[in-house]
């Protein structure tokens, strides 16, 4: 790759960055209470949440990865099978778990655990969260570093701190309004960027289109479902819809990140409005980046790279720095950065709501004069701090091992999956047969992740089914009667 890239394009990267900054700065101005920094006041519209929420679970290594799914010899559109699960699991969450977290004047996701089960067991979700969440996103922010460094000529530990301090700042004064708007404008320059590739990709094809369409239906890149029923295969439809209604239920029912957009919408109705549709917009966003994998092929099989690509994620990127006019690479460069800052900010403050909520302030008691903002605001610098760390360690890390690490992060969803459902569902069990699923859960999904050729969308089934079943004999050992 050109390892740098003209002024103007450096210009736009920067001038996006200052904007970011200012929107954060001007939504944070004025004194906030702990309920308007760390939920927007619970009155932010539906469509915000609903950016906010599809512009969160969307990172470089989505907008990176995606295209490197349908670009891949033998690749196709069966990624999108996963998609079907995710719109249902999501109206599940709607229907069984919101009605939960709008009993009371909830701040955090792992209360709804304290009140049916204890302390013990909010403070472990919430430590498995923090643990988990820091990890995956400070990988994100190296891997969006990695573009920064590959583009503009940065360094890569300057790369990821410049990321990670304008995310800190923005998030540090602004609070949830800042987030949530930022990833507003997040979702709108990433999709403009996606879908500004795909129209210089066919433009570029001598056959334009028609090229574009022949290449896919000869290639079968368009193969949309694959109704084999195999554990070890990624993309079927019993994965997609099984695995993804699972998935779903786990990241958006119960990850704080997730369930500190719906309480900051005005109503339970216009939180379940937003997560309900973010599927759909899931959905036409992936088909999007696939679509644009599925012309990065037809491209580089008419104009051959002069060196094999080393890794799939870097073909999208490849194209950016060496195909796109002065302007729209600057343009497309500050959409890969928008969809890391978008998940990396989203983390921070949930992380700070996590720890004080769930961790600080029970330790304080009731009497806690303090002031909460801003102890808040200090943990987002120490989250952010972690994050910068975890993203220039990652550099010395072979890519296997980030893979691995960001899959952990991933299959935790099913564990809390399994955790909430003994909450809701089994109303004899207790906080010590809860944590012994944890335990079963966690055990179990790490065999199957290192052990076994089980493929990642069933992880969530298995973590949210070993913690059900570790709890159930827990309680089946101290001889309790089962009411499931």
């Amino acid at each position: 790759m050109n390892p740098a890239i003209s002024l103007v394009d450096s210009a736009i990267v920067v001038a996006y960055l200052g904007c970011v900054l200012a929107l954060g700065i001007w939504v944070g101005r004025g004194k906030k209470s702990l309920d308007e920094y760390l939920l927007g006041g619970r009155d932010l519209p539906w469509w915000a949440i609903l950016g906010s929420i599809v512009a969160t679970e969307t990172s470089t290594a989505t907008f990176l990865s995606v295209p490197a799914i349908a670009f891949a010899t033998g690749g196709d559109l069966q990624f999108l099978q996963l998609t079907f699960g995710y719109i249902i699991g999501r109206w599940i969450v709607v229907v069984t778990l919101l009605p939960l977290f709008f009993r009371g004047r909830l701040l955090s996701a792992y209360e709804v655990l304290e009140q049916r089960f204890g302390s013990l067991t909010k403070q472990t979700a919430s430590v498995m969260f923090l643990i988990t969440r820091n990890l995956g996103d400070g990988l994100r922010l190296f891997l969006t570093a990695i573009v920064l460094e590959k583009s503009v000529g940065l360094p890569l530990p300057l790369s990821v701190v410049v990321i990670g301090v304008v995310t800190i700042v923005y998030t540090f004064f602004g609070g949830m309004k800042s987030v949530v708007w930022n990833d507003c404008l997040q979702f709108i320059i990433y999709i403009a960027g996606g879908i500004v590739a795909l129209l210089l990709i066919l433009q570029q094809l001598p056959g334009g289109w028609q090229q574009f369409w022949d290449f896919g239906v000869t290639t079968g890149r368009f193969q949309l479902f694959n109704f084999d029923f195999s554990l070890t295969e990624k993309y079927t439809i019993w994965s997609g819809v099984i695995g993804g209604i699972f998935l779903s239920l786990g990241t958006h029912g119960t990850d704080q990140m997730m369930v500190q957009r719906y309480l900051s919408a005005r109503s339970q109705r216009d939180a379940g409005r937003a997560l309900g549709l973010s599927g759909f917009v899931v959905l036409v966003q992936f088909a999007l980046f696939l679509f644009v994998g599925i012309g990065l092929a037809a491209f580089y099989q008419q104009y051959p790279p002069t060196s094999p690509f080393q890794h799939g994620d870097s073909v999208f990127a490849h194209f950016i720095v060496t195909r796109m006019p002065t302007g729209i690479m600057g343009l497309t460069l500050a959409a890969v950065i928008a969809a890391a800052m978008s998940t990396l900010s989203s983390s921070l403050n949930s992380s700070a709501t996590a720890a004080l909520n769930d961790l600080y302030l029970p330790r304080k008691g009731p009497a806690f004069s303090g002031n909460a903002v801003s102890i808040s605001r200090v943990l987002t610098i120490l989250f952010g701090i972690v994050q910068i760390g975890v993203g220039i360690a990652a550099a010395r890390i072979s890519q296997n091992v980030v893979e691995d690490a960001l899959a952990i992060a991933g299959f935790v969803g099913g564990i809390m999956l399994g955790v909430f459902a003994l909450a809701v569902y089994a109303h004899r069990t207790q906080q010590r047969d809860a944590l012994v699923g944890i335990l079963t859960g966690a055990v179990v999904v790490s065999f199957v992740k290192f052990g076994t050729p089980v493929a990642w969308p069933w992880y969530s089934v298995i973590g949210a089914a070993s913690t059900i079943a570790g709890a159930w004999g827990s309680a089946l050992l101290q001889r309790r009667p089962r009411h499931w």
